[in-house]
């Protein structure tokens, strides 16, 4: 069996007391066959940073981007091009909207101003967005129509949206990407989106170091964690946890771009 982690924080966990360093997370995560990982940046000194402590695995690959609450300082657009152009990039972002914290409307106006840019250099570079939200769904849906995130396609990370929402991002040729939340006793709206979405459009993640799903809830998230996920969604979906498996890295594969070779 092969599972893959659609998006962690590989360069956010616990390296002092819980990991020995990356190959420990990386051994974890391959007894419990999760076998491939997308590490995802938030900022451009993080990306950096966090290349620098992974180096080249073949079971990891990166995406490149900015999350809309890490841009008050602004950042170089064209810098944030050129490093998303690295090979080893398979996605743009983390990007989207956050509206949760932020209220002013300049501060809303540099979200989308940003939002908008990581989509136009994912179109051109063919290179699908990893989209954060959050109290902002309309915008980010208005945005994600507007700049036709459509031709360079994206997923919906850590979903906490309802069937609704789900329904309109297929439209739009999204996937979607579940994690430990789906596991909470209090997320009944989330699992009925869940069983809405086909398995073709589905992805899993741990989104570590953060939302670890039961049995693991109060405890740091990690890659290894994804199985609880998948374990948890072939039982609501009502497959096999083979076929979960199988269906959630085809789909991994196919949004981006990653060699069938490197993901069997």
């Amino acid at each position: 069996m092969f599972l893959v982690d659609s998006h962690c924080h590989l360069d956010g966990l616990d390296y002092q007391d819980l990991h020995r360093d990356i190959d420990d997370v990386l051994a974890k995560a391959e007894a419990r066959d999760v076998k491939f990982m997308l590490a995802v940046a938030t900022t451009l000194p993080g990306y950096r940073a966090m290349t620098d402590l992974i180096g080249s695995r073949p079971q990891v690959a990166f995406s490149c981007g900015v999350h809309p609450l890490n841009i008050d300082d602004g950042y170089d657009f064209e810098e944030l091009r050129r490093l998303a152009a690295d090979p080893r990039v398979v996605a743009m972002g983390e990007t989207g909207l956050d509206y949760f914290y932020q209220k002013e409307s300049e501060q809303l106006k540099l979200q989308q101003d940003s939002f908008r840019h990581h989509i136009r250099v994912g179109r051109e570079l063919n290179k699908p967005v990893i989209v954060h939200t959050r109290d902002a769904r309309q915008d980010t849906l208005d945005i994600l129509r507007e700049e036709q995130a459509g031709d360079c396609g994206g997923v919906l990370h850590c979903f906490t949206e309802d069937k609704a929402a789900a329904e309109v991002l297929l439209d739009l040729g999204f996937y979607i990407s579940f994690s430990g939340i789906v596991t909470f006793r209090n997320a009944e709206q989330l699992r009925e989106a869940a069983r809405y979405v086909p398995l073709d459009r589905l992805l899993i993640e741990t989104d570590s170091p953060y939302l670890a799903p039961v049995p693991h809830r109060g405890k740091e998230n990690q890659p290894a964690y994804v199985r609880d996920v998948a374990e948890y969604l072939a039982v609501l979906k009502g497959v096999s946890l083979e076929t979960l498996a199988a269906a959630t890295t085809a789909n991994f594969s196919r949004l981006f771009h990653i060699e069938n070779s490197l993901l069997s």
